[in-house]
């Protein structure tokens, strides 16, 4: 298996488990608000990825100069994208956020192309509107209206999209000085004091630190915060990072647009919502749209690979 075959894989794993953590949140929000389920979420991805680090044979080399540098990676993502994301939700609907939020892909393209000169060819960009086209299509036949009320929520929400596209952006630059460990290790922290300090400081403001802790005597959201901390959290970052090193920003971006199909076909199995036509027309949208933006990468990898194999051949 290549690297991009592995990066490829790694991108479609991300996305499972992200689709399926859609349904798993709102389990999770049955006990604690928002800004709570993600303290606790990162508090547990950063027990575990210092548990990990303990047990690695291989040490981190990370001096405070790094650790300042990969910083506006943590602030961006999950900082800033979870809570834009969060902010968002307050004043529009889930609908309403999974729209705008499907301008990912398009914004990670610009960003991409403007920043790290990456070039796409004209398939992969009809690939991509294609992916999102198949994302507004699916939410608009479920009925979306936008009220004049909400423009302050869908102001934040596009906040979060573009702060989820700048992180694809960054991290694929990043990832050329620092191992995907590293990365990963320094984003859980810096979710696990942001989101850690902004509850404790809510709690304390209103005297309430108490119910900080009394979800955590919850069984089903002790194993939601689970998924969410080691899963969706720590596992989805080193994923992501780790695909990020190989195939173009824009590339991993259309994943985050299959993820969202992964959760409304979870809601379906798992929650009994009703699956329409339209779900499936988006759906292969969306599935087409991947199959177009990666093809063409994985075709010249395996034309190099082919070339070096002749090559070795020939000397030998």
């Amino acid at each position: 298996m290549t690297n991009v075959q592995k990066a490829f894989g790694s991108a479609f794993l991300y996305a499972i488990i992200t689709g399926f953590a859609l349904m798993i949140v709102k389990v999770a929000l049955n006990y604690a608000g928002v800004i709570d389920v993600l303290a606790h979420r990162f508090t547990l991805s950063f027990i575990v990825a210092s548990l990990l680090l303990l047990v690695n044979k291989k040490k981190m080399k990370v001096n405070r100069h790094d650790v300042l540098r990969i910083l506006p990676l943590g602030l961006l993502f999950p900082i800033c994208y979870f809570g834009f994301q969060a902010l968002g939700l307050l004043y529009t609907t889930s609908s309403e956020a999974s729209i705008i939020q499907a301008s990912v892909p398009i914004f990670t393209l610009l960003l991409a192309t403007c920043l790290l000169k990456e070039t796409s060819t004209p398939r992969q960009k009809f690939s991509i509107l294609l992916s999102v086209s198949g994302i507004v299509y699916i939410l608009a036949m479920k009925g979306v209206n936008f009220s004049a009320s909400g423009s302050i929520g869908a102001l934040f929400i596009l906040l979060a999209a573009l702060s989820n596209a700048s992180y694809n952006v960054l991290a694929r630059k990043l990832t050329r000085s620092y191992s995907t460990s590293e990365l990963t290790y320094v984003m859980m922290f810096v979710g696990f004091i942001g989101f850690n300090g902004v509850s404790i400081v809510h709690h304390s403001l209103n005297s309430s630190l108490a119910t900080f802790f009394k979800p955590l005597f919850q069984l089903e959201f002790l194993l939601s915060v689970a998924y969410l901390g080691v899963f969706s959290s720590l596992i989805t970052a080193f994923l992501s990072n780790y695909a990020l090193k190989t195939i173009q920003a824009a590339q991993m971006s259309v994943f985050t647009n299959l993820a969202t199909l992964i959760g409304v076909v979870a809601g379906v199995a798992f929650l009994h919502e009703h699956l329409s036509y339209f779900h499936w027309i988006g759906g292969l949208a969306i599935m087409i749209g991947i199959i177009g933006t990666t093809y063409q990468e994985r075709s010249r990898a395996q034309k190099l690979s082919k070339k070096l194999i002749d090559k070795k051949l020939e000397n030998s």
